[in-house]
């Protein structure tokens, strides 16, 4: 009789034998047939190296991808993780519009989206297919230019409680120096990141739910404690290598659960008890005032969600759940939050670096101020301002040129999820040295796609030999290759392109501009004698050099208006 032993061990040896031959199959002989390594690509020093540093630092990749263009063309074959991991690193326009145009071939890989899941749940930036699809159907209708629009006073409101609020520090600042007697001119040093990201988590909490943090005020909220914990420390203060390991062996965190985990768990219990009571209560009262006849009229985006979802001319097939509408408001958190404040905050810097273009922009914005405070307008009235403010000219052009220098997000990654043709509109580099006339590239199933935000808007073959400065007046003489570009807004990939591009884009340039206006005509922005640098952390975040555990940072001197008048 065969015995217990013998079949336990005969199972772990068939077991370690398919287990083997798996890794063999997919690190060693897979990639030897993988298409991709036909391209020509740079070097390895090592079966363990990858170029994912010098691909995704900020500080380098600008370098990087230029040299890459020089030698290997546009289309570039680079290592990822390890040696089953070549990935195409497509720099070619019509590539990459190939790639982002078909979503449904080209999604985001399983790793990113159970990252993107175990934070903030399975909203439109990690759901795909029918299901990124059906959430994207409910929530166009709360993006539409008229529910925008219908948030403009909001976010003015934000805007001028901030202003106040740094007003306050000045002047707490000015009185300090006077009672020293030490001149008062009422400048002041603020980290510009901290306070718009406040700001920001302010519009989106209002703008979301119809929720107040007030953090622009305190930092007490629980939510906003929850939110700001999870996106900053969780994501921003994460050990890469530990991140890794969870997401390939998620059982991991259950079991040996580190601080990021902890924090994690501990910030989603709040954000479901909090948040998920608010998405109850506002689905009754729409439902209970549908019952009575009248329209709920809440202009927050959960009720326009609600109320697309619940809508009589939606198939019951294609609605959502209320665990996806939660997902989806923690999904508008972190992309409506940190983002739009990452983007203000470069721009702040870059302005402070360039005081005539400083003032150049201020003075375009003072020339339709109204004599009437911003506080004191009608709703009518705020909203003419707006419009007003969304054609000016060099104000546009600062907003351009600074998302294109400085794109929030650095980079994108996309797996083909059949073989594929990817067309090509310049000569292919091969890996034997010759060059290619051919009109596309094979790619397999299971090959990642390194989608460049950032090298697209520095590429000195489009953008000329000054890509890398900021030159607002570029926007006044853009060239043929420029305009081509794949892009949904102003030709960028900032905000990507094709199915999957940012459904937010209006309310953030509602709010940069906005910020802008109502900052830049009350204080003067300068540097500081600190270095700040860039660094890719989920998104491309500012740190004081030497102090990368305090977390993003972005000091400036900033001074009230009133005060240089009068020094």
């Amino acid at each position: 009789m065969i015995s217990v032993s013998f079949i336990f061990f005969s199972f772990c040896s068939a077991s370690a034998l398919l287990l083997t031959s798996y890794v063999v199959y997919h690190v060693i002989i897979a990639p030897r047939f993988n298409p991709l390594r036909k391209l020509a690509g740079p070097p390895l020093n090592g079966p363990l190296h990858n170029h994912m540093s010098p691909v995704l630092d900020p500080f380098r990749s600008p370098r990087t991808h230029a040299a890459y263009v020089e030698k290997y063309g546009r289309n570039v074959r680079i290592r990822g993780l390890g040696p089953w991991d070549e990935r195409l690193l497509p720099l070619d326009p019509v590539s990459v519009a190939h790639v982002l145009k078909n979503s449904t071939i080209y999604e985001k890989p399983w790793q990113s989206r159970r990252l993107i899941t175990s934070l903030i749940g399975c909203g439109m930036l990690a759901a795909e297919g029918h299901v990124h699809k059906r959430q994207r159907r409910v929530a166009t209708p709360a993006f539409s230019i008229q529910n925008m629009r219908a948030l403009v006073p909001l976010v003015f409101s934000k805007g001028e409680e901030l202003k106040d609020k740094w007003m306050n520090m000045s002047q707490a600042v000015k009185e300090e120096n006077v009672a020293s007697e030490k001149q008062n001119s009422g400048q002041v040093e603020i980290d510009i990141c901290h306070w718009i990201s406040r700001a920001t988590f302010d519009v989106i909490g209002l703008a979301g739910f119809d929720y107040n943090f007030n953090a622009i005020q305190n930092e007490s909220d629980e939510l906003f404690a929850a939110y700001k914990e999870m996106f900053e420390i969780a994501v921003s203060q994460g050990d890469a290598v530990r991140t890794v390991l969870g997401i390939y062996f998620p059982i991991l965190n259950n079991l040996f659960p580190d601080e990021r985990a902890k924090t994690v768990h501990r910030c989603q219990e709040t954000i479901r008890r909090v948040a998920g009571k608010l998405v109850q209560q506002k689905k009754s009262r729409i439902i209970d005032e549908q019952k009575s006849g009248s329209a709920y009229t809440g202009k927050d985006l959960l009720s326009l969600l609600l109320k697309s979802n619940i809508a009589t001319d939606l198939p019951p097939d294609q609605r959502i759940s209320d665990e996806d509408i939660l997902h989806n408001i923690n999904t508008f958190m972190f992309a409506g939050s940190d983002t739009t404040s990452l983007a203000l905050t470069w721009t702040f810097l870059l302005l402070a670096k360039h005081p005539d273009l400083q003032t150049r922009l201020r003075t375009e914005l003072l020339s339709i101020a109204p004599t009437t405070p911003i506080s004191r307008l009608s709703s009518e009235e705020t909203e003419s301002l707006h419009n007003t403010l969304q054609n000016l000219p060099f104000l546009n052009n600062v907003c351009r040129e600074s998302l294109r220098l400085i794109p929030p997000v650095h980079s994108s990654l996309r797996v083909a999820t059949q073989d594929d043709e990817i067309p090509v509109s310049y000569p292919v580099h091969l890996s034997d040295g010759t060059i290619s006339e051919q009109k596309s590239i094979s790619v397999s199933k299971g090959s990642f796609v390194h989608v460049p935000v950032e090298a697209f808007n520095l590429d000195k073959g489009m953008w000329g030999p000054n890509a890398w400065d900021f030159d607002p007046d570029r926007w006044d003489h853009l060239s043929e290759d420029v305009l081509s570009l794949p892009g949904l807004y102003s030709n960028l990939l900032t905000f990507s392109a094709g199915p999957r591009s940012c459904i937010g884009m209006r309310f953030s340039m509602i709010e940069m501009k906005t910020f802008l206006y109502i900052l830049l005509t009350t204080f003067s922005f300068t540097e500081t004698d600190k270095r700040i640098y860039k660094a890719n952390v989920v998104l491309t975040r500012p740190y004081v050099s030497g102090q990368f555990k305090k977390g993003s940072q972005c000091p400036l001197i900033v001074t009230p208006l009133e005060s240089i008048a009068t020094s």
